[in-house]
């Protein structure tokens, strides 16, 4: 991840509409055909994956292939009519293009993945929409219980919308969210990416560099599930829930199920894998070793992770009376779990006291360093607020020093600042809202304040007796589902790449 200083210094361009025939009124207008043309191929990409998961439970069961492989059909229908419908050229996007196509991709795309849970389980659409949202946006959060005997398509069509998503959100996070701008994200646009405002070509190049890199940890991931004692299903499953940071269990203890402390430590090491920047490992595999460890947020988030857990692990021993080792395995599992937006459950921190559990809230506002799969606010940018907070300490004492700005080794601009800032100031913001639209369809306040954190977090489980590491979403209305899902949409596209669509300004020149 280079940080360009020349891209976080250059001061923000004007959308431009794409340039098209037609008179002055045309020109003011977002050209939809290229967007329209990349949805439906996204849609087709879901329907083959249902067929694929329909085929899958029929070798395997027997069960349910009808199920899927109809909405299978149903989908690949759609996306290809919406391909056909607005064939043409597509060279790249424009700022108003990539913003627009990022919020249907999420918005439209699950809608039709959340198809197969809503034929074969016993949920509303409503309920299936939030499976579906909480998967493609990798928060784990869940309505479905009975994991331990549900069919395998099912199962699998959870693990495999996390691991999609994942990616999605790799590509978004190091490819799209830099050239829009968004909270400070500018500060990791590479020199040689800031030559075009054109996203689509750039983006479909660290693609396939991440790709790789993601595929890779998977596979080694799955191998070392299965070698420290989970069957093939499970491995291959927690590995895809994993790298993704999703959370998605096939149990519904979550890692509870199984009592090798390998398994726990395997699931810890690939959740921090998950967690670090995929273009770091790319300039890894490229000659640079030492990249990951050089890079700020990384080493601010491990020193974060070790700190926390050492804390949890002291108190479980001093005050809950918990052996030394098992007191650490569970500490640092579910530091690691939280703090990365996964949401695995080893044991019900619930019980624990309010120390860990004031601890585990703040940790599903933080989240880990940017170009990941995680969620929250991320490490960058409470780096960056602090950075700040002391700079304003500073000029208290002396006001007319000239004071150095930086972030590693780029100069922070003032709009890197100032976006940073707001971004922090509206998800708070946008948390409290949330919470309150729950607590109004009667939810009770702490299910509704941690249920809020932790969809706009990504994380997954909350805290309390109802949605906690121990329970689920399932009793909760359909119109609480609808306002979470709605919360995790706004935390996966980092809340201003929906809320300036809302705006008129945006659909004008």
């Amino acid at each position: 991840m280079q940080h360009g200083g020349g891209a976080a210094r250059g001061r923000q361009r004007p959308f431009r509409p794409c340039s098209h025939s037609g008179g002055p009124d045309q020109r003011t207008m977002v050209k939809l055909q290229p967007v329209l043309f990349v949805l439906g191929i996204i849609i087709c990409a879901l329907g083959v994956a249902m067929a694929a998961v329909g085929a899958f439970d029929y070798v395997i069961d027997g069960l349910e292939t009808s199920q899927f492989l109809g909405c299978a059909v149903i989908t690949l229908f759609a996306g290809g009519a919406l391909c056909l419908a607005s064939r043409g050229p597509v060279s790249g996007f424009d700022h108003r293009q990539a913003f627009i196509l990022t919020v249907l991709a999420w918005t439209v795309g699950c809608a039709f993945a959340a198809l197969p849970i809503a034929v074969t389980q016993n949920v509303s659409y409503a309920g299936a929409y939030f499976e579906t949202m909480s998967g493609l946006t990798t928060t784990g959060s869940s309505v479905l219980s009975g994991l331990d005997t549900m069919p395998v398509g099912t199962l699998m069509w959870r693990s495999l919308l996390q691991w999609m998503g994942g990616i999605g959100i790799i590509v978004l996070a190091i490819a799209v969210l830099p050239f829009l701008r968004v909270g400070g994200m500018q500060l990791f646009k590479s020199e040689s990416s800031d030559k075009s405002e054109k996203v689509l070509p750039r983006a479909s190049e660290i693609a396939t560099a991440t790709m790789r890199v993601y595929v890779i940890l998977s596979v080694l991931c799955a191998i070392c599930y299965f070698a420290a004692g989970m069957d093939g299903f499970d491995a291959v499953n927690h590995a895809m829930a994993t790298l993704s940071t999703g959370g998605f269990s096939t149990s519904d203890a979550s890692f509870g199920n199984w009592g090798s402390p390998a398994v726990h430590w395997v699931a810890i090491i690939f959740m921090l894998a998950g967690a670090m920047p995929f273009v770091l490992y790319v300039r890894m595999a490229q000659g640079a070793p030492t990249a990951l460890f050089r890079d700020p947020q990384v080493r601010a988030y491990l020193v974060l992770v070790a700190v926390v857990s050492a804390a949890v692990a002291i108190w479980l021993v001093s005050v809950k009376g918990i052996d030394g080792g098992v007191a650490a395995r569970l500490a640092v599992f579910n530091v690691v779990s939280i703090s990365t937006t996964t949401g695995f459950a080893l044991g019900d921190y619930n019980l624990w006291g309010g120390f860990p559990l004031v601890i585990i809230f703040i940790l599903m506002f933080v989240g880990g360093p940017s170009g990941s799969t995680v969620g929250g606010i991320k490490m960058f940018r409470l780096q960056i607020i602090g950075i700040a907070v002391k700079m304003q300490l500073q000029r208290m004492i002396h006001p007319h020093a000239v004071l150095p700005r930086a972030y590693g080794e780029t100069r922070l601009s003032d709009e890197v600042i100032a976006s940073v800032v707001i971004f922090a100031n509206v998800f708070i913001l946008t948390v409290a809202l949330i919470a309150i639209a729950v607590a109004a369809t009667g939810t009770d306040f702490i299910t509704a304040l941690t249920g809020a954190a932790t969809a706009v977090g990504n994380v997954g489980p909350g805290i309390g007796a109802v949605i906690g590491p121990a329970a689920n979403f399932a009793s909760l209305s359909d119109t609480a589902l609808w306002f979470l899902s709605l919360g995790m949409l706004l935390g996966r596209l980092e809340l201003m790449t929906f809320f300036i669509m809302l705006m008129p300004a945006f659909w004008r020149n």
